[in-house]
């Protein structure tokens, strides 16, 4: 469908692009552009130069133009009084009816507009054209809209079809409700096969139902046999790789600032059924997210960017310890290689022990807590990784710690930078 609204600079251009295109026609112009032909002709009246580009490359006049100086030079010079206002009154009769139409083609858009924010467009024009076929001609619907008149009449007749399988699809479904209110952990092949069961053996083969047909009436309806969400795991062991020694010992507290560091990777549910992943390193001094890293993956590059970025926030993390759990990329000797070049000593603690990771593990469900509220997962990637960075960078800077006195970890830092300034 055609746009209601067009800028002045669009019209312009539509029409230079009429009249600089060789051999061009409205037609195709307009079909080129989206827009109604008539629209583009009184966009050629109204902004036009008069010169046409013919097919041969050379410039002529404009037919619509030639059309309006033909009739402004139609005018006999020796024509009377009586016949001068007779001519006008016919040509401001003319004028008159192309505004109608103008008008009716106007309020015709108008109307279809609100068909158009519907599921299918073409289903949506065919419902328009009979909605406003006793108050408007169908040959002017169809053109506006832009359908074929044969086509519009083939779904018309094609209606009470349509009727009876809604009717069909509406008893289907409280079938479908029945049995599954027996048991809501059934999809669609067992509803299928139970339904048949009821019609029993001497049903009919047209009487059967199909389990696509039964599994497009529940998608519409929106009934789905129960599946327990499936537990996202995120600590993957890898038997051989390298073992830590557990240097906190569930002591998550240290002396001053880049001495003590956790991290660990928590899912991200999104609501299409997949996650993202957040890899995180805290100070344990301040409860400070020195660095962080999002991805759509658990590789070792996630813990390695995450690394990474609290050193760039720290300057240097030499002779700091990184605690984390045995997941399979802490493990991994591209880990560990990074962590020797950091100059940042590794500790693991116990397999399967949350506990000697408690601090990251708080910090996760403090985070999901937090931004998710009463929702259960992120409605799409963007918006996960817009929220969760915002929550990120207020929990440094503006979200009050309990830990650190119900100051911003960054806060409670500079308060420990102060203290070793000498006294003035």
């Amino acid at each position: 469908m055609a746009r209601k609204n067009y800028s002045e600079e669009f019209r312009r251009q539509a029409v230079d692009l009429y009249e600089s295109t060789p051999g061009a026609t409205v037609r195709g112009i307009a079909e080129d552009l989206g827009i109604v032909r008539g629209t583009l002709r009184h966009w050629l009246e109204a902004y036009g130069t008069g010169k046409k580009t013919a097919a041969d490359g050379t410039l002529t006049s404009s037919p619509l133009q030639a059309k309006t100086s033909a009739a402004s030079s139609s005018a006999p010079t020796d024509e009377t009084p009586e016949q001068r206002i007779a001519r006008l009154e016919a040509e401001n009769a003319a004028l008159r009816a192309e505004t109608t139409k103008l008008t009716t083609e106007r309020e015709i858009l108008q109307r279809a507009a609100k068909y158009f924010g519907r599921g299918d467009a073409l289903v949506s024009r065919f419902q328009f054209v009979a909605d406003n076929s006793a108050t408007f001609e169908v040959k002017r619907l169809c053109e506006l809209v832009e359908i074929e008149r044969s086509s519009y009449y083939a779904w018309l007749k094609a209606a009470p079809a349509r009727e009876a399988r809604a009717a069909d699809d509406a008893a289907l479904a409280e079938r479908i409700r029945a049995v599954h209110a027996e048991d809501n952990t059934q999809g669609a092949p067992r509803i299928t096969a139970e339904l048949n069961a009821q019609l029993g053996d001497s049903a009919a083969a047209g009487e059967r139902v199909n389990h696509k047909r039964v599994a497009r009436v529940m998608r519409a309806e929106g009934i789905r046999g129960y599946m327990k969400k499936r537990r996202v795991r995120t600590t993957i062991p890898e038997p051989s790789g390298q073992k830590y020694p557990d240097l906190l010992q569930r002591d998550f507290t240290a002396e001053r600032p880049n001495e003590r560091y956790v991290g660990d990777i928590t899912y991200l549910p999104l609501a299409d059924g997949t996650n993202l992943y957040l890899a995180t390193v805290i100070d344990c001094y301040s409860r400070r997210l020195a660095g962080w890293a999002t991805a759509d993956h658990m590789r070792t590059e996630l813990v390695e960017d995450a690394l990474k970025a609290a050193a760039a926030t720290r300057g240097s993390l030499k002779g700091a310890v990184f605690h984390s759990d045995h997941g399979s990329v802490y493990c991994s000797k591209a880990y560990a290689t990074l962590c020797r070049k950091l100059g940042v000593t590794q500790s693991m603690g116990a397999v399967g022990s949350s506990a000697d990771n408690a601090l990251a593990e708080s910090f996760n469900a403090t985070m999901k807590r937090e931004v998710l509220q009463d929702a259960a997962c992120w409605s799409d990637e963007l918006t996960c990784r817009r929220q969760v960075f915002r929550w990120l960078v207020r929990y440094n800077t503006k979200r009050r710690h309990s830990w650190c006195r119900y100051t911003p970890p960054v806060a409670f830092e500079t308060g420990y930078t102060a203290t070793l300034r000498p006294a003035a």
